[in-house]
């Protein structure tokens, strides 16, 4: 018990391997920081899939060109599937790359990130990096084993984007297939396709041709926090026709802090549903209702019981434009702060 112990916190240490091959003093550092995913993968005969495989220094490697755009140095933090992250990874991560964006030597961080949870770990850091620096996540919808992998193209842009001074006052972004996409907007919505990232009706921030940048929109919100210590735990839920809300019942008697509710349309749940919302506030319990529709918001257009206003009224929180999964990080993050009140909640969550 003890050496596999041992062996499982090798393996999730995150792991410093820094250096740069050439070092051009005319040249912006960049640090790429990775995490694993598919553009870290490469096929496994055994299992007949693809695995982790693939260390930072050989992605580095496999990208022609870089040492023309960076003094690249690396850091492996972890290899895991992105199907495997967590909240907690995340806010590990956010502690480290904010480490790295203090050094006055470095230009920005790129993050290579497995694209499942992608969306959600640049959301988590954009809310609680406290750096102006560019941040870009970068991945791949292909193994290094496939006949045509993006990753180095992938990654060659992310480095691109940091040196360019047309992504200033972004953030962090998810850059993916040369679109940019801001943290807060973006979605996987191919589960295989390279072109996966879209930011829906709110557009693409910019695009990557023939290495430049070519800026389209700004970012025009930005929700900032410190990073918390401990993150509470905020249970979510997708309802359905029929829904009786025992499971929401259920959260909130185990010790949920916070729930998040993906509703129907613009933000509306049925009756069972409404009532279990209800008990949850009754006990001191934020409820944040999102939609599970792709474009649009949620806002109280509805009064009947479970619609928007309704939930308004009983004391529901709506999450406007923002995504269900972004939400209950959004409402995990503000939780953690000591200083959170309902009234701050509520301009959190309030339409913008």
């Amino acid at each position: 018990m003890l050496i596999s112990s041992f062996f499982l916190l090798l393996i999730w240490l995150p792991i410093n391997a820094s250096g740069t091959e050439k070092y051009n003093p005319l040249l912006p550092k960049v640090v790429i920081v990775t995490t694993g995913g598919t553009v870290a993968m490469k096929y496994d005969p055994a299992s007949g899939a693809a695995v982790p495989a693939v260390s930072g220094k050989d992605l580095i490697e496999a990208v022609p060109g870089l040492d023309k755009l960076a003094n690249i140095e690396t850091v492996e933090f972890c290899n895991i599937d992105s199907s495997q992250m967590t909240p907690e990874v995340w806010r590990n991560l956010s502690a480290k790359v904010q480490k790295i964006l203090e050094r006055s030597d470095v230009q920005g961080v790129v993050v290579t990130h497995g694209t499942d949870t992608m969306a959600e770990g640049a959301f988590f850091l954009e809310t609680t990096l406290q750096s102006e620096k560019t941040v870009v996540f970068v991945g791949a919808m292909r193994s290094a084993s496939d006949l045509s992998p993006d990753g180095p193209a992938n990654i060659y842009n992310a480095v691109l984007q940091v040196c360019s001074p047309q992504a200033k006052e972004w953030g962090v972004t998810v850059t993916m297939n040369q679109f940019v996409n801001s943290a807060r907007y973006v979605r996987k919505d191919e589960t295989t396709n390279v072109q996966t990232f879209t930011s829906g009706e709110h557009g693409y921030l910019g695009y990557i041709v023939d290495d430049q940048l070519i800026r389209f929109n700004n970012v025009l919100i930005k929700n900032k926090f410190p990073l918390p210590d401990l993150l509470p735990q905020v249970s979510f839920f997708t309802t359905y026709a029929g829904d009786d809300g025992k499971f929401i019942r259920y959260a909130v008697d185990n010790g949920a802090r916070g729930l998040v509710i993906e509703g129907v349309g613009a933000g509306n749940v049925n009756k069972d549903v409404f009532q279990a919302i209800t008990y949850a506030l009754s006990k001191k319990v934020p409820v944040v209702v999102a939609s599970r529709v792709r474009y649009g918001g949620v806002y109280a257009l509805y009064g009947d019981e479970g619609g928007g206003s309704s939930l308004i009224s009983t004391g529901a929180y709506l999450a406007g434009d923002l995504s269900s999964y972004k939400a209950r990080l959004l409402l995990m993050i503000a939780l953690a702060q000591p200083d959170m009140t309902a009234e701050k909640l509520k301009a959190l969550f309030s339409p913008q």
